[in-house]
């Protein structure tokens, strides 16, 4: 039987008995980690040993390593990356050394994921620094303009699947112009299309052959003035056929507070406008139990899709990783001082 078309995250840095049986009867086909769930590089390894078990397969585990501001994996375990705006200052001096660190800290990332169980990086975000838009994205963008954002996120995305980390490019269509924080509020987007196409959707465009990707909860008012594109049908048909994007499309997560109306109508007007799994972070058993009787099982489209981004972890090649450190420092050592 199919998995059920949702990625959940848990409470605790241990899987209860409780959360046990209730994956175990929803069976979502992933999950998401964040700090509450990490203390230690073992205690990481078991805790994601116990998700897998508990639905029976090697489920997708994913995080949020970023680097810079998002990154779950922290000191003193793990090493802190760089926000991508680094890279692109490197970018504007040096292209292809920039490509190259970009490439080294991915490939790094990667190794300190599976090192510990995590198969799945929510990362590149491939969003523009925009001048005036609300802080959320800011140095978390490798720059403001799409060009170059492609060509880091690309690299990104290389480093992470050399080491068997299924890369999730985000936000989809583009979160940099946003004019609030969609944790908390819904961003509008006024700007006219041919200037998206020609900026914010531009970077996803360019990488439309990632295995996967992260919705936005904004609303772009060139597509659809009412809903937010992860409830758009409207903007979900242009990700998929102006932008080009084929990879499994999974909502950012459905308790943010941009969107609105009970969790099963979140999942239900996800799915309907064309998502393919939807994201749930918050741990809380209540909504996330709402979440799975609503969500469907992964079919037709959305389960080859699925199947590809597993498929994208088994692409593990060898890597030193001292080298790689050192040579990621020397390419860094003149935009770090």
């Amino acid at each position: 039987m199919s998995a059920r078309a949702a990625i959940f995250g848990l409470s605790g840095l241990v899987l209860n008995e409780t959360e046990a049986a209730f994956f175990r009867e929803a069976d979502p086909w992933g999950f998401i980690l964040f700090a509450r769930n990490v203390e230690s590089p073992k205690q990481l390894a078991k805790l994601c040993v116990s998700l897998r078990d508990a639905v029976g397969r090697e489920a997708p585990v994913f995080i949020d390593q970023e680097g810079g501001r998002v990154q779950r994996l922290r000191r003193p375990h793990w090493r802190d990356a760089p926000p991508a705006a680094l890279f692109g200052e490197l970018h504007a001096e040096d292209a292809e050394a920039a490509k190259e660190a970009v490439w080294l800290n991915h490939r790094l990332i990667a190794h300190e994921l599976r090192s510990s169980g995590i198969d799945a990086d929510c990362a590149p975000c491939l969003d523009l620094a925009i001048e005036g838009a609300d802080g959320v994205i800011g140095d978390r963008a490798y720059g403001s303009h799409a060009e170059v954002i492609a060509a880091l996120g690309q690299s990104a995305m290389d480093g992470l699947m050399a080491g068997g980390v299924a890369p999730v490019i985000k936000h989809v269509p583009g979160h940099g112009r946003a004019d609030a924080d969609s944790h908390f509020h819904l961003p509008r987007v006024r700007e006219p299309l041919d200037c998206l196409t020609a900026t914010d959707f531009a970077p996803f465009a360019a990488l439309k052959h990632a295995p996967m990707g992260m919705t936005a909860h904004i609303v772009y008012e060139a597509l659809d003035a009412e809903a937010p594109a992860t409830m758009s049908e409207v903007a979900i048909a242009h990700i998929r056929t102006e932008i080009g994007f084929d990879g499994l499309l999974m909502t950012d997560d459905l308790s943010m507070k941009a969107l609105s109306g009970a969790f099963a109508e979140r999942t239900t007007r996800s799915i309907a406008a064309g998502c393919d799994v939807v994201l749930h972070c918050n741990g809380d058993r209540k909504e996330m139990e709402t979440i799975a009787w609503a969500a469907p099982l992964l079919y037709g489209s959305a389960l080859r899709r699925a199947e590809a981004v597993e498929e994208a972890r088994t692409q593990l090649e060898k890597f030193d990783v001292r080298s790689g450190l050192i040579r990621l420092e020397t390419l860094l050592a003149g935009v770090m001082t």
